[in-house]
């Protein structure tokens, strides 16, 4: 049985949709690759431990504050 064909969402070419394609499914493979580890924001971790406590404890404080 053939692959379904779809078309991408990003730059509208046609390809097959195949089992273990790595990315979106409604984007072609050279779509769907990573975008460039150094741009800014693309990374949620940021490995600054220092700015992640920091939001720790916002989030700590946020959720756990007294309403007096």
């Amino acid at each position: 049985m053939p692959f379904p064909i779809k078309i991408c969402a990003v730059c509208g070419e046609e390809f097959e949709l195949k089992p273990g394609k790595p990315g979106f499914a409604n984007r072609c493979p050279a779509c769907s690759e990573p975008e460039e580890a150094g741009a800014p924001g693309s990374s949620l971790s940021s490995g600054d431990s220092e700015l992640n406590a920091a939001r720790r404890n916002a989030m700590r404080d946020m959720l756990y504050r007294k309403e007096s």
